[in-house]
């Protein structure tokens, strides 16, 4: 499971249809209604904040509204609620991470977004995100 900080914007259309499909198996997994994946170490930051729920549903609408930006229909149905005003903290640092780790996968799979990509110096937060200077998240699995 990878829940990017980075905004969905970055994501090539197979990254942006498997973190919405992994952001639903969040959602199962804040909600009590499956027993998978409920230890995984990203969750954390969801179940830190006041209503988790809403934290993963806001998170939701940010993939679907980046997903119907580009003319893709997601199913907004499946958003169980959606908090509004929710703002979580993410690291600079974890942001490059990511942003390092989704150039490889790029690298591969979609060679002229990668090529478009690699120039960025200032990487954006998925706007559910505030980014504050700081190192790779400790949760973070090293890849």
């Amino acid at each position: 499971m990878r829940l990017w900080s980075l905004h969905p914007r970055y994501l090539d259309a197979r990254g942006l249809v498997a973190l919405w499909r992994e952001a639903l198996l969040a959602q199962a997994v804040l909600r009590g209604r499956t027993k998978g994946y409920r230890h995984h170490p990203q969750l954390g930051r969801f179940r830190a904040q006041r209503d988790p729920a809403a934290a993963i549903g806001g998170y939701l609408r940010t993939v679907s509204d980046e997903a119907a930006a580009r003319g893709y229909r997601f199913d907004r149905s499946k958003i169980s609620r959606a908090g509004k005003g929710i703002r979580m903290r993410t690291t600079r640092g974890q942001l490059a991470y990511e942003f390092r780790h989704l150039l490889g996968k790029l690298r591969l799979r979609d060679p002229a977004r990668h090529r478009s990509l690699r120039a960025i110096e200032r990487i954006v937060p998925n706007p559910l995100f505030t980014a504050v200077p700081g190192p790779v998240e400790p949760w973070e699995r090293p890849i």
